[in-house]
């Protein structure tokens, strides 16, 4: 792992006020290092060192979602992939999943409508934007 990713982590880390741990650190700069997001088992098979225990990297991925340092989206097939937010507070951005490899993409540039009218009585408090298709390196194949 980079010494720049990893102190980018600490630092996110530290700017929440909670304590820095060593998991905390791997995990969130592995995420920082992904083009796409991942699931528990592809972080938890790939993650470089020493292996986590699964408990211990769902905790921290929790911890990591609560704090606005990582984002989960629910994939088209509901399993949860895991992004680095690099402390982005408000994850409504588009996602593409592929339909050939079921990778997930962050579309942060994709503008989304800023407001979706509801039926009397509900209340919005976040969208989730998933496009569907294949991927670059699919469409290569």
């Amino acid at each position: 792992m980079s010494p720049s990713l990893i102190s980018q982590a600490e630092s996110l880390i530290r700017d929440t006020g909670a304590r820095l741990t060593q998991p905390r650190t791997r995990v969130l700069s592995y995420l920082l290092k992904q083009k796409e997001a991942m699931t528990h088992h592809e972080i938890h098979a790939h993650l470089p060192g020493e292996p986590l225990d699964a408990v211990t990297l769902y905790r921290v991925l929790e911890w990591l979602t609560e704090n606005g340092l990582a984002h989960r989206i629910a994939g088209a097939d509901q399993v949860w992939r895991f992004s680095a937010g690099a402390g982005q507070q408000n994850h409504e951005h588009a996602h593409f999943q592929c339909n050939s490899c079921d990778a997930i993409t962050c579309f942060n540039d994709v503008p989304l409508p800023r407001r979706v009218k509801m039926p009397e009585g509900f209340v919005s408090e976040e969208v989730d934007f998933l496009i569907k298709g294949i991927c670059p390196r699919c469409s290569k194949k």
